[in-house]
């Protein structure tokens, strides 16, 4: 009991040494686990509508046996155009039920900010906050009631700014 108790904060919110990282890297796989409950029967491109909220696109980058990799971001538009933001990559490690920001990256002017974890080193501080803000992301989304289940993807009608050639699916919430 006392090495747990030691290794969270009063307000609940792990301390920023290896412990705590582990335990963000178990709650963000819950909270994608509770986003998208089966990642095997999701095509690689959805995005999840709900109204009055921004669209959350998700898009599974690579699925292997014991890992998969996805992108989830918010696209954005403004007089420049679309850009993503805050475009995470996640991996997400089903034997050890962890998942991890491996990048993040805003593209376009004062806005890009990176985060690569697969070309650069970073203490553990630096992936703490980076994995603590995909834990708050994860909560907000899902409290705004996005969900990737695969009874309900449906077409989107017309959507604009989607990739060329390979159009997203919508699911309603």
């Amino acid at each position: 009991m006392r090495c747990t108790v030691r290794h969270f904060l009063h307000s609940g919110v792990p301390a920023q040494n290896f412990a705590g990282l582990m335990e963000l890297y178990e709650c963000n796989y819950i909270r994608l686990r509770n986003l998208v409950p089966d990642l095997d029967a999701m095509p690689d491109d959805v995005y999840s509508r709900i109204d009055g909220v921004l669209d959350l696109h998700l898009r599974i980058v690579e699925r292997c046996k014991f890992t998969t990799t996805l992108n989830l971001t918010y696209t954005f538009h403004d007089k420049e155009g679309s850009f993503p933001a805050p475009d995470m990559q996640v991996r997400m490690y089903h034997d050890a039920q962890v998942g991890e920001v491996i990048s993040c990256g805003r593209r376009r002017g004062i806005r890009h900010a990176s985060y690569n974890r697969m070309f650069n080193s970073y203490t553990l501080v630096e992936k703490w906050r980076m994995n603590r803000f995909l834990q708050k992301w994860l909560g907000y989304c899902l409290m705004q009631g996005h969900r990737f289940i695969p009874g309900r993807v449906q077409l989107p009608d017309n959507e604009v700014g989607q990739t060329a050639n390979k159009p997203l699916l919508s699911v309603e919430s």
